[in-house]
């Protein structure tokens, strides 16, 4: 998502509670993101802390702050928020939110987990991808595109792209394009740099973009592959497309089909995750974080500001 510079994590104890003794708050301002009462300051050896919202409930004030740092990034990966704090130590955590029907009676209740980088490490789970399952695809291939790729197992049409030379549609709209390059393709583009990095800049706009190249990056290094070039100049002219377009893949595939598999496992998992429907939560916490929410939505804005803790901390000490 977009800049967490305004983001803000605050901790704060609540002494009359003594379930759930914390409150932990993600702010943009004086709005609030996401407020969460907790057992714990941190997840520590027990590897996750039940958490509760507290949206719909009546809850004791809390008696002090304890912590507050600025958020570096707040993503969603499938029904997981993760978040990034601007400390050296104990920076990286997620909330799971999951959703469960009632086993005998009608409904469903929430759950929220707060976990840590190292407890995902030592609880070591089966692997399994958030975008294992993925609908049916719509492919659009550049109408200008010559000895194209074809993907039979999915639903594909020919139709004159903007940018690019294969994009994902859904309900209308591109959310992945690809501009896919041969190396004889690439090494002239590097003849018109200039014009280059203005359809490189086009394709950077759309949500998941990716240049993907049909050769191995060795053969950038082959004085008989990039010739008229020598193989400085292809590195150094590779090296500039990538540090002048950071946000942009850019996949040495190896071979065409390799490319073409990559391609449909990208669109694949673009479109899972699109699919992947996320909780109210998350999806508002996302909102408020940017500024795409109205102030008369939701439970976002902090009635008074908070007392500052009378626990003065130690010089090097975390309390995370």
């Amino acid at each position: 998502m977009g800049s967490m510079v305004e983001l803000e994590w605050v901790l704060e104890e609540v002494a009359e509670d003594p379930r759930f003794p914390y409150r932990l708050t993600v702010r943009r301002g004086m709005r609030l993101v996401l407020a969460l009462r907790t057992q714990d300051r941190w997840p520590g050896s027990s590897g996750h802390i039940f958490c509760l919202r507290e949206e719909g409930r009546t809850w004791s004030t809390p008696t002090g702050e304890l912590e507050r740092v600025a958020v570096v990034a707040m993503e969603r990966f499938g029904k997981r928020l993760s978040l990034v704090l601007n400390r050296p130590r104990k920076k990286r955590c997620d909330f799971l939110f999951l959703v469960k029907p009632y086993k005998e009676q009608d409904g469903s209740y929430e759950q929220i987990f707060w976990r840590t980088q190292e407890a995902l490490r030592q609880r070591r789970p089966r692997s399994k991808l958030s975008t294992y399952v993925s609908p049916q695809l719509t492919i659009l291939a550049d109408s200008r595109e010559r000895y194209g790729w074809s993907f039979p197992e999915e639903s594909s049409k020919r139709k004159a792209l903007a940018v690019g030379d294969y994009a994902l549609e859904v309900d209308g709209e591109l959310v992945a394009v690809v501009e896919r390059k041969t190396l004889p393709n690439l090494l002239a583009e590097f003849g018109r740099m200039a014009v280059f990095h203005q359809q490189l800049a086009e394709l950077g706009s759309y949500p998941a973009p990716a240049l993907v190249i049909e050769a191995a990056y060795a053969d950038l290094l082959s004085p008989a592959k990039v010739c008229p070039y020598t193989p400085t100049f292809a590195a150094k002219a590779l090296a500039e497309l990538q540090a002048f377009h950071p946000g942009l893949p850019m996949i040495f595939a190896g071979s065409r089909k390799l490319a073409r598999e990559w391609v449909l496992r990208f669109f694949q998992a673009v479109r899972a995750h699109l699919a992947d429907e996320p909780h109210p939560a998350i999806r508002q916490a996302l909102a408020v974080a940017v500024g795409e929410e109205g102030e008369e939505e939701g439970e976002t804005t902090e009635p008074a500001p908070i007392a500052r803790s009378r626990r003065k901390q130690k010089k090097g000490e975390d309390h995370a």
